[in-house]
């Protein structure tokens, strides 16, 4: 997979972190809302990542309304909910030379910027 970025055109956060890391320039952008992904790419992300669940935003505004807080997930689960539901995905996640980066936190967001210098 190419280096490219996975996010939400609409979500704040997202658009903080293209901007401060430099990564429209960088990366190719896929909006998730726009251009879902797709079951190849979310594999490649897993296998990166080490899990489905690595990968899973447990703070999706669904994730308590469909009540899987109350459920006991697989692998399985996740990876269908993430492709059945684009917000179910943590974002953003960026791939940089065959190096993932997943989330919103100072220290991924850091890490993204040093690998895009």
């Amino acid at each position: 997979m190419d280096n490219i970025l996975f996010h939400l055109s609409t979500c704040s956060t997202c658009q903080r972190i293209i901007k401060e890391t430099g990564a429209a320039e960088k990366l190719t952008l896929q909006d998730i809302k726009t251009e879902p992904i797709s079951p190849d790419q979310i594999d490649i992300l897993k296998d990166l990542a080490g899990s489905y669940e690595a990968l899973f935003s447990r703070r999706a505004m669904k994730f308590r309304s469909m009540g899987l807080h109350e459920q006991e997930l697989s692998e399985d689960d996740y990876r269908k909910h993430i492709l059945e539901e684009y917000t179910f995905l943590k974002r953003p996640v960026a791939i940089v030379n065959g190096e993932i980066f997943v989330g919103n936190s100072k220290k991924v967001v850091a890490q993204l910027a040093d690998a895009l210098k």
